[in-house]
């Protein structure tokens, strides 16, 4: 009943202005560092930023696993509050930060924030939309990431240069005072969560055992699959959002260029969502995430050679269409996989597992710069993107397999999903 009273356009419209500001958080860092470490008076160096930006993600990963199986006992919207307000809090303890160790904290306390935020609202997502149009959905709220992200480089360009790369992280504080209001004025409660506490007596039990289910035998070879996908395809996106301005001008492009290729890449992560929803709504997101992770394997071999200007600019763009959203298709494949009762939890652990990715690929990519190596980057995030493909297509099968004629297979509502994906 309750997601019939509820429109999910108004759902969907506010979990698009919390992962907006969640993909400018991720991006300001990678927007304001080159900035960073050109100012002597801060001492950042290129393999600590690598760490700070390891660290966020390591926040990113506690953040998912702990929020898809807090929203179980404390609801999807008290959550997604949280976590808006941690990011915000973070923000503007690097803003203040005297010294890098403060600002690491501060980038800490934002991953904690980040990493739970978008698989709880994808799970909000997925409980307010009709199954033939989850795929598009999703696309849809993670568009938001990347117009975030663009924002972030559009604020990164107009104020560190001549401000200071301070007040591009102060203007992260601002989530606090816009969406907050509005998620807890207007943000439904999760059908699923409300029809759970009818039993709560289960309480934790019943969380640890959606755990278990995950790796049971209905599960298992799909989840692990879903996991090493999750995990190469936020190696791309974090270590790209982190190291794309670095590698450009290691490359032989100067520095406003190379910030400006940040925005470019997440110009085609907005166009790549919309294109990748509305593919996958006909032909399924498993080979649209497949086919887009060959794709962005390829633009990143490309993107290692020297190229014009503004030739560059466009294959970055189209680069930025493949990458974001094979990482997102991921969570339309999961989210279309794992029944309902499993659906938060599952969603938490493949972004909070796949953030193992995203937390290796900042610290790689500072260790490849600081040995002077920086152009592997490209053909590194290239193998994750291969990678990636693989384990979409096994994911696929292995759910098949499971499925006829098991017992202990997914789900009818999972199967039913299925079809979409």
């Amino acid at each position: 009943m309750l997601a019939r009273r509820h429109s999910p356009v108004a759902v969907l419209a506010l979990c698009w202005a919390a992962v907006f500001f969640d993909g400018f958080d991720v991006m300001v860092y990678g927007a304001s560092l080159p900035y960073m470490l050109d100012d002597p008076a801060f001492g950042l160096g290129t393999a600590t930023a690598g760490t700070i930006g390891s660290w966020t993600t390591f926040g990113m990963l506690l953040g998912a696993l702990g929020c898809g199986s807090l929203t179980d006992g404390l609801g999807r919207r008290p959550v997604l509050v949280g976590c808006v307000l941690a990011f915000s809090a973070g923000s503007g303890v690097c803003a203040a930060a005297g010294s890098v160790g403060v600002f690491g904290a501060g980038r800490f306390l934002a991953g904690l924030g980040l990493g739970g935020l978008i698989p709880v609202c994808l799970a909000v997502v997925a409980e307010f939309t009709p199954a033939r149009r989850l795929p598009l959905a999703t696309g849809i709220v993670m568009s938001a990431y990347h117009a975030g992200g663009m924002t972030a480089t559009g604020v990164g360009l107009a104020l560190a240069p001549s401000h200071g790369w301070r007040w591009a992280f102060a203007a992260g504080v601002l989530p606090a005072l816009v969406v907050v209001p509005l998620l807890l004025r207007h943000l439904p409660e999760s059908p699923t969560v409300l029809a759970g506490r009818a039993r709560r007596d289960e309480g934790r039990p019943r969380r640890t055992r959606a755990v278990a289910e995950l790796v049971g035998p209905a599960h298992r070879a799909s989840t692990l699959l879903l996991w090493l996908a999750s995990a190469c395809g936020l190696m791309l996106v974090y270590g790209l959002s982190t190291w794309l301005p670095q590698l450009m001008r290691v490359s032989g492009y100067g520095l406003d260029s190379s910030v400006g290729f940040l925005m470019a890449v997440n110009a085609g992560g907005i166009a790549g969502m919309l294109l990748a929803g509305w593919v996958a709504s006909r032909f399924g997101a498993v080979p649209v995430a497949g086919t887009w992770f060959v794709l962005t394997a390829g633009s990143l071999l490309l993107l290692s050679a020297r190229m014009p200007v503004a030739v560059t600019y466009v294959v970055v763009t189209v680069t930025g269409i493949w990458l974001y959203s094979a990482s997102t298709m991921v969570y339309a494949v999961a989210g279309g996989h794992y029944p309902a009762a499993l659906r938060a939890t599952g969603l938490g652990w493949v972004a909070g597992v796949g953030r193992l990715g995203a937390v290796l690929s900042p610290w790689l990519g500072g260790y490849l710069f600081s040995r002077g190596h920086g152009r592997w980057g490209f053909f590194v995030f290239a193998a994750a993107g291969l990678t990636g493909a693989v384990a979409v297509f096994l994911s696929r099968a292995a759910a098949r397999r499971a499925a006829p004629g098991d017992p202990a297979g997914p789900a009818p509502e999972a199967k039913a999903r299925s079809a979409t994906v």
